[in-house]
């Protein structure tokens, strides 16, 4: 007979992973710490493998059972998604989701999707969790997030996404800059400028890198910021210029009087924002449904003259 482990090995397993500790694990797992240690040891067993390092006053998960526990992530993951669509019809999308968003789309949208969707959702509880494009992307695959809201990633990725919104970048330099006479401009008027940016893991910082390689300015490598705050506040400052998603402008930008926004010519200043989720999710008619309304509630943001 195959070995099959069992629902609880699984989640004892990712929860000592999380943990580090037995005692805590099993507090968490409301069992006692020897019935969790048992089990973990039973499917260490079963599966011929050791899955924890046990050290004194901590535990680590070995290679191998840092992969087993995310390929146990997804199964338990799995298995909450059949429940929810077993026990959630699409009048409340499954009755909760686990929402990832990037911080440079999410806090900006979603006081105006909220709203609309608690009014025909009110059962539906939402969990938001804001991280960058990358982490997110990571955590819906394995499951730790039901879904994502932000600039999409690739098809090839293992995700099923649908499009809500086509969002302008603009350029924002310092008002005392020379750029800063113009309304628009071209590429070849950076060069030599500098560009700052977000860290890695924000598809933000793609484009600030491809506007660089393509118009000869410098990116300044030796700070990375850690919000679009921080970005503006240090463009006002005359410290460099840097790349504002649209609504993030609407959102801040009416109380910046020392920055000017500029278009630039024959550069693509646009991303794709949506939805996405992994391919084999058995909710995808929530997400669509989520999605849907998410395109209808950036419609009436976005101007129908404006990229949308």
């Amino acid at each position: 007979m195959p070995f099959r482990p069992s629902h609880r090995q699984l989640e004892y397993l990712v929860t000592l992973g999380e943990t580090g500790h037995f005692g805590e694990a099993a507090k968490r797992c409301n069992v006692s710490q020897p019935t969790l240690s048992v089990q973990v040891a039973l499917l260490e067993k079963q599966l011929g493998v050791t899955l924890i390092d046990r050290m004194p006053g901590q535990v680590v998960p070995t290679p191998v059972g840092a992969e087993v526990i995310t390929a146990a992530k997804v199964i338990l993951n799995g298995l909450d998604e059949i429940r929810a669509v077993a026990t959630g019809s699409k009048a409340n999308l499954g009755g909760a989701i686990r929402l990832g968003v990037a911080p440079s789309f999410g806090p900006y949208f979603l006081p105006y999707l909220l709203p609309p969707l608690h009014k025909r959702y009110p059962e539906l509880k939402i969990y938001i969790r804001e991280d960058r494009p990358r982490q997110l992307e990571k955590a819906v695959l394995q499951g730790e997030t039901d879904c994502g809201l932000g600039p999409l990633p690739s098809s090839e990725d293992g995700f099923v996404s649908l499009q809500i919104c086509r969002e302008r970048i603009l350029l924002g330099v310092p008002k005392a800059h020379r750029l800063a006479t113009f309304d628009t401009i071209s590429p070849d008027e950076l060069k030599g400028e500098r560009l700052l940016t977000l860290g890695p893991g924000h598809r933000l910082m793609d484009e600030v890198r491809r506007l660089a390689d393509m118009s000869g300015a410098t990116l300044a490598e030796e700070y990375e910021g850690s919000s679009l705050d921080a970005i503006r506040q240090m463009v006002s400052i005359e410290m460099g210029l840097s790349l504002f998603p649209e609504l993030y402008v609407r959102s801040e930008f009416a109380k910046e009087d020392g920055i000017k926004l500029l278009t630039i010519e024959h550069w693509q200043g646009v991303r794709d924002i949506g939805f996405f989720w992994r391919q084999a999710s058995a909710r995808q008619s929530h997400f669509e449904a989520l999605a849907e309304l998410g395109y209808s509630v950036a419609d009436r943001i976005f101007s129908p003259s404006e990229p949308k």
